[in-house]
């Protein structure tokens, strides 16, 4: 176990950068702040030059490969970050030096269990992209297929473990503060990085997802996922299909290159509306470096280590919660956030609404297409320290990853209209989930399953209670009580004696 001094001297080694980046102005500010936190960041600031606009991304880019996954999770967080800190590390994009190759060769080598010969013709030794945690070389294979290699950066394991402990360390003792401290849940914050993290340090891991999603978009077309090598995937080392295409990100090349950005921007937000709320399973990395335009039109996603997963209850709650705001029926809105648990029960609904009313009558003024996701969202997380609400992470990274689709789907349309794009998807999911039809559906699973119940139901009866004429059910054995008189002791000497009565018996019986 790590001692306490050496995650402070962790803490304060890295503060000392975020310092210099501007980066701890909004803890020692904010009222919240626990008292000794506001008292180790200024012993972190203490002779640094501070610059007057903070740059988190940069800060956390500085720290390290473990920073800079840990600020990736934090801009998922503005409840608990601010606005303008979760905004700003959305620029972290994980570019950092490439690791030689002669190290990524034998990395390989070791991982695969054999000599690299075997399984490609060729490597291209300049990686395609390197970051925090792994660098993606391109490849041929033995049989001619052009693949992606993505291997892990040697010793990435340990670094992330030694940060991820005083994370837990740091999150605990903030958490263990009380107040607003413990409302955010800074321990499930780390736990959810660290779960993201396992995930993307294991490239099997990362290998499953992106088929979970391929087999859950099959109903999409115009949204493409790499085909996984498994034959060259190991936990250090994700082989899959070569994307060739045009990233989202350069809207000049697009358009030169011949694509409708408009017809792109509405199948980016169809797909994500597929993975999001049909099938409960989405790319939450959805930036623009991760998404490519092939040349039929298809879209395709790369980098699956980060992916977010709803079940069909909070789904359907998600779904009422934006159709209420639209629509302006508050008090429906309030009273799912008591039924999911969201607000805790000594609030009043009716207040609740109220406050409800203040986040959507403004939006329901502007034009449908000035309605921005992101922004109702924001507004809607704002309410959230009045009522005390506990943070929702699977609904925070929904939210950041809808604001990231809205900002790609925006660059290539600024004159997308996202209710409408999204509108017939939406609408025909709602009424598929809580139409009539859903009930009617619904009910007759139900009544099926306990119909298939029935079989086992009888057997166990006539188990319990046989029917005439068949045998009757075996008496159960008597149990023996025993009682303890004044002592253990004298069980030792009945037992002695009883067994010297024995012996004497069968003396005069058989001798």
């Amino acid at each position: 176990m790590t001692a306490p001094a050496i995650h402070l001297w962790r803490l304060l080694k890295w503060g000392r950068i975020l310092a210099r980046h501007g980066a701890l102005r909004g803890i020692e500010q904010d009222r919240n702040t626990p008292r000794p936190v506001r008292r180790l960041a200024r012993v972190a600031r203490f002779g640094a030059r501070v610059p007057t606009t903070p740059r988190y991304a940069d800060a956390f880019q500085a720290i390290g490969p473990a920073a800079i996954k840990l600020g990736q999770t934090l801009a998922t967080r503005p409840d608990l970050v601010g606005e303008a800190a979760a905004s700003d590390l959305l620029r972290l994009q994980d570019a950092l030096p490439p690791v030689p190759f002669a190290i990524i060769r034998d990395q390989m080598e070791r991982s695969f269990g054999r000599p690299l010969d075997l399984l490609f013709t060729e490597i291209e030794e300049v990686p395609i992209g390197a970051a925090s945690i792994a660098q993606v070389h391109r490849a041929v294979t033995t049989d001619g297929r052009h693949v992606a290699v993505k291997v892990l950066r040697p010793g990435i394991e340990s670094d992330f473990a030694r940060a991820i402990d005083t994370y837990e360390w740091a999150a605990a003792q903030v958490e263990g503060m009380g107040g607003e401290a413990a409302r955010l849940r800074p321990r499930l914050v780390i736990d959810s990085f660290k779960r993201w993290t396992a995930r993307e340090l294991d490239l099997r891991r990362e290998a499953a997802s992106a088929s979970e999603l391929a087999e859950g978009m099959e109903a999409e077309p115009d949204f493409m996922v790499p085909a996984i090598d498994w034959q060259r995937t190991t936990g250090k080392v994700l082989t899959l299909e070569w994307i060739d295409g045009i990233k989202l990100s350069d809207r000049a090349m697009l358009i030169a290159a011949g694509h409708d950005t408009t017809a792109l921007a509405h199948k980016l937000v169809r797909a994500f509306l597929r993975q999001a709320i049909a099938e409960g399973f989405f790319h939450a990395d959805m930036h623009q470096g991760n998404l490519f335009a092939l040349a039929d039109g298809r879209i395709a996603a790369i980098d699956f280590g980060i992916m977010g997963r709803i079940d069909r209850r909070a789904r359907v709650w998600l779904a009422e919660i934006l159709y209420g705001l639209i629509t302006g029926n508050y008090r429906r809105v309030a009273e799912i956030h008591f039924e999911a648990g969201y607000v805790p029960p000594h609030h009043n609904v009716a207040e609740f609404a109220t406050a409800l009313r203040a986040v959507g009558e403004p939006m329901r003024g502007l034009p449908v297409k000035d309605m921005s996701i992101g922004m109702m969202l924001d507004s809607l997380f704002n309410i959230t320290r009045d009522f005390d609400m506990q943070t929702q992470p699977h609904l925070l990274l929904l939210q950041k990853t809808m604001v990231m689709v809205e900002g790609v789907a925006t660059a290539l349309d600024p004159d997308i209209n996202l209710w409408e794009a999204a509108e017939p998807f939406v609408r025909e999911w709602i009424r598929t989930e809580l139409g009539p039809e859903a009930a009617i559906a619904d009910r007759l699973v139900e009544d099926f399953r306990t119909l298939s119940r029935l079989p086992e139901l009888i057997r166990n009866i006539e188990l319990r209670f046989p029917p005439p004429g068949g045998a009757p059910p075996a008496p159960p054995l008597r149990s023996i009580e025993v009682v303890r008189v004044n002592g253990g002791w004298r069980y030792i000497l009945v037992a002695v004696f009883s067994g010297g009565l024995g012996a004497v018996a069968a003396q005069l019986l058989f001798g």
